[in-house]
């Protein structure tokens, strides 16, 4: 089986390469998604269905991002085929084919219990990833795609020296290097601390910079501005997911080593700094997937201080993880809709949504209630449970600042997106062909309405996988 899933999205890439058909091609999409998605059912829920070994395993923590991306993919799946059904002029065999490989590199990052192969797989996601951005071929895209592919990189590469620190903590210290997770851990408390420390600093900002954290976060408003909305689906809800698993796997050997007082202060200043930087921004701003862009950013830095707080906020930050990703695609999706029919994400242009598009336009208005942590929805509960820990872990200042910022960006993003929805469409707004169909409709919905279940009870078989990743992530050697 675990053959199987980590090799079938290569399979069906190769076979989106020689599919001749523009027309017929996007369908693989979600013919992929829907076995990727019953393979990882049984991958993640059924441990006779897995081997495991000391460099490819799924351990708790990879199950809970396995199935986030196998969701998100398998419901976004069915909403690019309807969008690729409006583009019929634009050939889309590159486009479907580095879709299908970003599923495959996604899967082994989840999959990967070597440091390197990990490494290896997140770095892939970059290449698989900018012809996507590309798509729509406009001056403004390449722009997009080449400052994605730059900051990246440089991320990248810190991240790849951070991972050779690590190795070399273990040489320093008379151990044998690894950069295998099960021997780092249990070989944690006799790391040497100053190349282990230099490790996390790397490796933080290294793939801190592909989630999108402040002060390395500049490439994600034109990259998410310019992507079709399904992509920047895909960019917030699973490959910055990938990014956070691989800080997961850093604070896992600093937390075995004792070092949590080290990683702390700095985990929480990166989340705050994430979110002063969104708020400044959302504040005024014009663009609404530039907006979702730092959106984007916030909750990025939501999840590492939720890092920084400790075992106290782990369920709610692993919750966050998933309610955010979900969200992201109500967001992005319905949003994408707006563009198509508007021609255009400026505010100035954009008005009145809700009298053209009326279920695109209420599914972004309630996905933007939903985000910013409006009960009865998902992330307030994810929101809820880090606020209360930091409240009972004595962090009162940081869960001060914590609650003005989601207060400012509340206020920051609704006045963007009541511009958007309400009152009337200007009459110098253009006109496209688009109309709402059911293939563009009916995945934001779906995901709409996970977020509002989970805002009401987490099933009994998620909250066991968040339980089990909570367990695994405080085990110490």
């Amino acid at each position: 089986m675990t053959l199987i899933l980590l090799v079938f999205p290569f399979i069906m890439a190769l076979a989106a390469l020689l599919i001749s058909s523009n027309r017929w091609r996007p369908w693989i999409i979600p013919v992929a998604g829907i076995i990727h998605f019953a393979l990882t059912l049984a991958s993640v829920f059924s441990a006779g269905n897995r081997i495991s070994s000391d460099w490819i395993g799924l351990d708790p923590a990879g199950q809970l991002v396995l199935l986030l991306i196998s969701i998100i993919y398998l419901i976004t799946s069915f909403y690019l085929a309807g969008y690729l059904r409006y583009h019929p002029q634009r050939q889309n065999r590159i486009f479907v084919t580095c879709l299908l490989c970003l599923l495959g590199t996604m899967t082994m990052i989840t999959w990967s219990k070597h440091l390197g192969i990990m490494w290896v797989a997140i770095e892939t996601t970059a290449l698989c990833t900018a012809p996507l951005i590309y798509f729509n071929k406009t001056p403004r895209s390449i722009e997009a795609t080449w400052k994605y592919l730059l900051i990246g990189f440089v991320g990248i590469a810190l991240a790849l020296l951070g991972t050779l620190f690590l190795a070399y903590a273990s040489l320093h210290a008379g151990l044998q290097p690894t950069l295998v997770l099960k021997e780092l851990l249990h070989s944690a408390p006799q790391l040497s601390k100053p190349w282990l420390h230099a490790a996390f600093v790397l490796m933080l900002i290294g793939y801190g910079t592909k989630m999108g954290l402040a002060p390395m976060h500049t490439w994600k408003p034109d990259a998410y501005g310019e992507a079709p909305g399904a992509v920047g689906t895909i960019l917030a809800g699973c490959v910055t997911s990938c990014a956070f698993l691989c800080i997961l796997r850093i604070y896992q050997v600093c937390t075995a080593a004792g070092d949590t007082a080290f990683m702390s202060p700095m985990l929480l200043f990166m989340g705050l700094l994430s979110m002063v930087v969104a708020a400044i921004f959302m504040v005024g701003q014009q663009d609404y997937k530039r907006m979702l862009a730092y959106s984007s950013v916030e909750h990025m830095g939501i999840l590492i201080l939720g890092l920084g707080l400790g075992a106290p906020a782990l369920f709610g930050t692993l919750l966050h993880l998933f309610t955010n990703g979900l969200t992201k695609g109500i967001l992005f999706m319905s949003a994408g809709n707006i563009h198509r029919s508007f021609g255009s994400t400026s505010t100035d242009v954009v008005r009145g949504a809700l009298r053209r598009l009326p279920v695109s336009a209420a599914l972004f208005l309630t996905g933007f209630l939903a985000i910013t942590g409006s009960p009865p929805f998902g992330p307030f509960i994810s929101e809820f449970s880090i606020l209360n820990a930091g409240f009972a872990s004595g962090h009162f200042a940081v869960s001060g600042l914590f609650l003005a910022f989601l207060l400012i960006i509340f206020i920051g993003m609704g006045s963007t997106v009541l511009l958007v929805v309400q009152g009337s469409v200007p009459e110098s707004a253009p006109r496209t062909a688009y109309r709402e169909g059911f293939l563009t409709l009916v995945p934001p919905v779906l995901l709409l309405g996970l977020v509002l279940a989970l805002g009401l009870h987490i099933p009994a078989p998620l909250n066991n996988l968040l339980h089990n990743a909570v367990d695994f992530l405080e085990t110490q050697p």
